[in-house]
């Protein structure tokens, strides 16, 4: 007896560690190909995966010099990463699912966006071609991610077109 109540006093003082919790929403607006609203949560960083910027910016040259892939490309498939989005997720309900890191240092919640059908968002564009992985930091996915970029890049899908 006194076993089982010191068993149950430490359960109180030790609770399991609870999973990021789930949280759902309508997607109000799209920024870019990898930056969106969801309405009551915020502005939402998709998580392990970048996309070019619309628009001229620094970061052309990690692209230009890792891969090669000259500006007017870039902004072409920032174009066509914003439209898929908007054809993927605007108006419609989508769940966000959190890793160890839940904010970037802009203030944006940093998620795995998940589709009403299950898939992943950050992973759909990345098969497609339309974004990079994110290496610069660790994140659960990140194997998995590296290998759909793989394949997009051997299909020369998206930014990966010779």
């Amino acid at each position: 007896m006194l076993r089982h109540l010191l068993l149950f006093s430490l359960l109180l003082l030790f609770p399991a560690p609870a999973e990021a919790a789930e949280q759902c929403g309508k997607v109000s607006w799209i920024y870019d190909g990898d930056t969106l609203m969801v309405e009551d949560i915020g502005k939402v960083r998709l998580l392990g995966i970048d996309t070019p910027e619309t628009e001229d910016s620094s970061r052309d040259r990690y692209y230009l010099k890792a891969f090669g892939i000259p500006p007017k490309q870039l902004r072409q498939i920032a174009r066509q990463a914003k439209q898929f989005n908007i054809r993927q997720v605007k108006g419609k309900r989508v769940c966000l699912e959190f890793d160890r890191q839940t904010e970037d240092k802009y203030g944006r919640i940093l998620a795995y966006l998940q589709l009403p059908d299950g898939r992943s968002l950050n992973r759909l564009l990345l098969e497609k071609g339309l974004a990079g992985v994110f290496r610069r930091y660790p994140f659960r996915n990140k194997e998995d991610f590296l290998s759909a970029e793989k394949n997009a890049r051997a299909a020369q899908l998206g930014l990966w077109q010779q």
